[in-house]
């Protein structure tokens, strides 16, 4: 697994931390081990953008996810398919307000995005209440484990 992590924000990140937790996610969701994640943090103005190009809202947002070969989880005793999974962006600065209102710190809020954008990019969605309710449980118990993990 190859997680290529770019910094275009001008924000400060621990970047071993959000690598580490991004190939936590790839491992939990057994995603062969060749598969290919790239992460991009951007400011808000190039979240606004994108925002905007992609999803037609207006405003940076959170985090975005592009899926490139649509693979998806492997299961236990199947192959996972390789490839390359897509982009996850991230915008430290939105980030922050949100780990402020949260009450936790920022890095912990990178981490819950990434793992969000991940599942996104492994075909999760979350416009529906079952949907949602298996995503957001598959995040919790992802990020859970990479706590205990450390």
């Amino acid at each position: 697994m190859s997680v290529e992590l770019t910094n275009e924000s001008g924000f400060s990140v621990d970047e071993e931390s959000l690598q580490a937790v991004t190939m936590h996610a790839m491992a939990q969701m057994r995603v062969h081990p060749d598969a290919d994640v790239a992460i991009v943090l951007v400011d808000e103005k190039a979240m606004s953008d994108l925002h905007l190009q992609w999803m037609d809202e207006p405003g940076p947002t959170d985090v975005l996810s592009f899926p490139m070969d649509e693979l998806r989880p492997g299961l236990e005793g199947d192959d996972a398919a390789e490839g390359i999974l897509g982009d996850i962006v991230l915008c430290p600065t939105v980030a922050e307000k949100q780990a402020e209102a949260a009450g936790h710190s920022v890095m912990d809020e990178l981490h819950m995005l990434t793992v969000h954008g991940m599942l996104h990019l492994l075909g999760f969605d979350h416009a529906e209440p079952e949907e949602e309710k298996e995503m957001f449980g598959l995040q919790g118990d992802i990020l859970r484990s990479f706590q205990e993990s450390r």
